[in-house]
């Protein structure tokens, strides 16, 4: 059909310059070149180079002398000839070239278009599992593809939409398929037309998409892909945010709470220790009440510690202590810490391996020495009498490392990522062993306010060893 238009626009202008209006050569040439021009654009590059052809033969046959013959007699007449046939042709390439511009750039507006639909639906989404469930049917709306599988390598799950979901692949692939197309390096397309495009963030995959029944350059198809994975990565780390936030407002909550607790038990403890005392002192010569009372002395003290340590762990918590840092020795800290703890250790050997050249570490010297003071405690508690405790030293990079050993009971491994908690005690111990639960709590505090770290190795019945790192001065 477009060869008949084409000829019969030919023989149109042929016949009206021929036989109703008697036009110049110039003025043929310029319409017949304008007829190519107009096929070029519309029909395309094939069909405006023969038009080209045929509208040369007929100028030389109908328009330039002789007149009815394929022969030029003038040179100039043959080169005008072959002038309108170069220009025709050239016309032709150069329009034909503008048409196949405007169309793609028409086809990347409209997948632009696509991204631009696929990201404000994925923006809209602030729970990961909304999202997982949306992105098929966002991904289908967006493209317009028959039907989609999106398939999450974390779980092994699959999700579907469009209108055929029973066709989004083969029934006969499965899982372990899926997570090797899910590694591949690259979009891919099978041979019956499925985009295989996969999902990662960085060089990590995370999953794959298939579509079925859509066209798309493999850039958009790349472009999609990532769009996804951001938008999963977006999500994850909004609830992550949010988790965290509502991980310390919880804390901060419970420091407060804490802090209101213990700073209202001060006063009356302290109005008991004090009768206890007056107490003691008028029944001195009754045994059995000064036994009793002795008792109920010695519970007073332990909720005094315990109240004090809480308060000390709220301010802790709340910033609220202010450190005095400075290059300190850390073997004085470890002597001070010893005798203040003189009467706890007072049953065991205390063996000191500690480096004569030690270099200074930056710490405040009556926090670092509570720790030691601490852990010095908890090794004498929970060791036989007559077991040796261990301390020892050693430069680790930029850091000092501390170690108190003991041969005591030793931690299961349970509990070991659960003894540095507030308020947490063994089940295990706290029938025989008094104890607040604190103390481990305020020792990592310390530590990591000194930018340290605190930690523990253990085997029940062996014993543990507790190690903590300040940086150097």
């Amino acid at each position: 059909m477009r060869c008949i238009g084409a000829a019969a626009c030919l023989a149109g202008i042929v016949t009206f310059y021929r036989l109703v209006v008697h036009a110049n050569q110039t003025t043929v040439a310029l319409t017949l070149l304008l007829l190519i021009l107009f096929i070029a654009a519309r029909w395309g590059l094939r069909f405006s180079i023969g038009a080209s052809l045929v509208a040369t033969a007929c100028y030389n046959f109908f328009f330039l002398p002789p007149l009815y013959k394929f022969t030029v007699s003038d040179p100039q007449n043959l080169v005008a000839l072959a002038v309108f046939l170069i220009t025709a042709v050239f016309a032709s390439r150069l329009s034909h070239r503008i048409r196949a511009e405007s169309s793609d750039a028409r086809a990347r507006q409209s997948e632009l278009e696509i991204l631009y639909s696929l990201s404000r639906d994925l923006l809209q989404s602030e729970e990961l599992t909304q999202l997982t469930n949306s992105i098929p049917a966002s991904v289908t709306l967006a493209t317009g593809s028959n039907s989609v599988l999106f398939y999450l390598l974390e779980g092994n799950r699959s999700y579907r939409a469009g209108l055929d979901t029973s066709i989004a692949w083969p029934p006969t692939i499965d899982t372990t398929e899926l997570h090797e197309l899910a590694h591949a390096p690259g979009v891919s397309i099978t041979s019956d037309g499925a985009a295989i495009v996969p999902l990662r963030t960085g060089v990590k995959p995370r999953g794959l998409l298939i579509l079925r029944g859509v066209k798309l350059s493999t850039q958009t198809l790349e472009a999609l892909g990532g769009l996804v994975s951001v938008a999963l990565d977006r999500v994850r780390a909004v609830e992550e945010v949010a988790h965290v936030e509502a991980a310390q407002e919880s804390e901060r909550l419970r420091s407060m709470i804490l802090d209101s607790i213990t700073h209202e038990l001060r006063t009356p403890v302290a109005s008991i220790k004090t009768s206890i005392d007056k107490l003691l002192e008028a029944n001195a010569e009754s045994a059995e009440s000064h036994e009793l009372l002795t008792e109920i002395s010695e519970q007073n003290d332990r909720l005094d510690q315990l109240v004090t340590e809480a308060v000390e762990m709220a301010q802790l918590d709340t910033q609220q202590v202010s450190m005095d840092v400075s290059p300190q020795q850390l073997s004085d800290m470890i002597d001070a810490a010893i005798e203040t703890a003189g009467a706890r250790l007072a049953d065991h050997e205390i063996i000191k391996r500690i480096p004569e050249d030690l270099p200074c570490v930056v710490a405040d010297p009556l926090r670092i020495e509570k720790v030691i003071y601490n852990l010095l405690e908890n090794a004498a508690k929970y060791s036989a009498p007559g077991q040796p405790i261990y301390i020892s030293v050693e430069v680790r990079g930029q850091c000092a490392s501390c170690s108190i050993a003991d041969r005591g009971i030793g931690i299961d491994p349970a509990e070991q990522p659960l003894v540095f908690d507030k308020l947490y005690r063994s089940r295990k111990r706290t029938a025989h062993i008094p104890g607040t639960g604190m103390g481990l709590a305020i020792c990592r505090a310390i530590v990591e306010a000194h930018n340290g770290t605190i930690s523990v190795t253990s085997q029940p019945g062996q014993g543990s060893v507790f190690t903590f790192t300040l940086p150097l001065a």
